[in-house]
């Protein structure tokens, strides 16, 4: 269980294939962890890179705090993250909103990442969407539970559930989180995209109500593909092996490309 201090606040960090030449760093999306993919996702991509996947401030085993929660905060501590690791430029691949993350700091440091893949990213604008993320995190946490007794072949503990449901209940009911989101509700519409320099994939639900905002996202981001997953919101659950294929496929062409 890897702890790390990053600007004075605890961070839980795992790591994998750390000798690789090219870094993938994962953002997880609100009310769940890094286990979205540590347990499917992240083996597939550590055949190919060094994976680095964090517990975002009050998440899994990070530290908790009861503000912070707005993208401006969660861009400079994911590059604090990167400063400690010594990792001057990587790939980004966040979901939900750990994609509006990634998206805020591929615009706000464009040096530091290579390329980008988003997945599920809502509209902060759209009340509907932001409901997605309180919505699925029940479905998270089932996954969550199934995957840990799969993978330790430990059915898990009164006490460990009792614990992520404190972390639940923290969240909801004690930090800004939910106000923090809605202070971003602009974020999409007054971000320049032309500031991206980072080619982008992004991976959206077919039947997801956030497939709308992926379809714009293409149609603003002049180096992006858009690729439909079977599924909804939580496509990194229902298709973790077809996203892994995909995300390695992506960053593998534009590597070959850019040094063709």
């Amino acid at each position: 269980m890897p702890i790390i201090t990053v600007n004075n606040r605890q961070v839980h960090i795992q790591e994998l294939n750390k000798g690789a030449e090219q870094t993938v760093v994962l953002i997880h999306g609100m009310f769940s962890n890094l286990s979205i993919y540590y347990f499917n996702i992240a083996p597939i991509l550590a055949q190919h890179f060094h994976v680095v996947m964090y517990d975002l401030k009050s998440h899994g085993m990070s530290e908790r705090f009861t503000d912070g929660y707005d993208l401006e905060n969660m861009s400079s501590d994911l590059i604090g993250l990167m400063d400690h690791l010594h990792l001057q430029k990587v790939h980004l691949v966040g979901y939900s909103f750990g994609g509006l993350i990634a998206l805020k700091t591929a615009l706000q440091y464009p040096d530091r990442v290579s390329q980008l893949v988003v997945m599920e990213a809502p509209d902060p604008q759209d009340e509907k969407a932001r409901n997605i993320i309180d919505e699925y995190s029940k479905e998270f946490l089932e996954h969550y539970v199934a995957n840990f007794t799969d993978t330790t072949k430990v059915q898990m503990g009164k006490r460990q559930m009792e614990k992520n449901h404190r972390m639940y209940e923290f969240l909801f009911n004690q930090t800004s989180i939910k106000a923090d989101m809605i202070k971003e509700k602009h974020f999409l519409g007054e971000a320049d995209f032309n500031e991206l320099k980072a080619s982008t994939l992004l991976l959206y639900g077919a039947e997801s109500n956030c497939r709308p905002t992926g379809e714009w996202l293409q149609s603003q981001i002049g180096s992006s593909d858009l690729e439909l997953i079977p599924g909804d919101h939580n496509i990194p659950i229902q298709e973790p092996s077809l996203i892994a294929e995909m995300i390695a496929h992506f960053l593998s062409n534009i590597l070959t490309k850019n040094h063709g």
